[in-house]
């Protein structure tokens, strides 16, 4: 008898098992792997990849603070007033502290000055103004943040950037649970991003190592080399 077209299209049983085709992941998953491929680009080992990329997490409160940044339109040139701004970071408590802590560290200071050629004021307007004399340094995760913003999109590259840099930071020795900061990934005393913190963190305190999370004197002396 002459086969139908049923009987011939019948599956060969010894023919090999195909496996079924798996859909790309999507969304903030599928950028990961963009991530992935950037920090082998840059020289990130395989293992630090691994370890850290595939367990990231989509940070939706850093994307918000992100979006609500003041000012006008993204990549405007409108920059809003000073006034309101100094008003409001410039306060009266502020400068008291920062008049107490200046005499407290005043030896410090000095030593930095004669290092770098920083104003003692100047290091600790900007310490004052980041961290509040060291108080509040963010406890946002850096890499699911950097990560998080990089995916958002409105400043991929820089994000991108700065989070490979976050993950040498690691590969250097700096442990994954003391990178945290502020929800845009400014990390430390000095509240520098982590490109920042690979060239100019600074050994204030002559121990031979710039811990600028833990050594104030550390902080300082990163901020005048910066």
């Amino acid at each position: 008898p002459i086969p139908t077209a049923s009987s011939s299209a019948q599956v060969d049983p010894l023919a090999p098992l195909q496996a079924p085709v798996r859909a790309a992941p999507t969304g903030f998953d599928g950028y990961k792997l963009q991530l992935m491929a950037r920090a082998r680009r840059e020289g990130v080992r395989e293992a630090t990849i691994q370890a850290y990329i595939p367990t990231l997490d989509l940070n939706r409160r850093a994307i918000e603070l992100d979006q609500s940044q003041p000012g006008g339109p993204p990549n405007s040139n409108y920059i809003p007033p000073f006034s309101p701004y100094q008003r409001r970071h410039v306060t009266p408590d502020l400068i008291r502290r920062g008049q107490a802590h200046y005499s407290s560290i005043y030896g410090d200071l000095t030593r930095i000055q004669s290092r770098y050629g920083v104003d003692p004021g100047v290091l600790l307007a900007i310490y004052g103004h980041e961290t509040s004399f060291g108080a509040v340094v963010g406890s946002f995760d850096l890499l699911d943040v950097l990560a998080s913003l990089a995916y958002e999109g409105r400043r991929r590259e820089m994000f991108e950037r700065e989070f490979v840099a976050a993950l040498k930071l690691i590969e250097i020795g700096v442990p994954r649970w003391r990178l945290k900061g502020s929800y845009a990934g400014a990390t430390g005393y000095p509240q520098f991003m982590p490109s920042t913190v690979l060239r100019l963190r600074a050994d204030g305190d002559g121990d031979g190592y710039a811990d600028i999370w833990r050594s104030e004197s550390d902080g300082l002396a990163s901020i005048a080399n910066y």
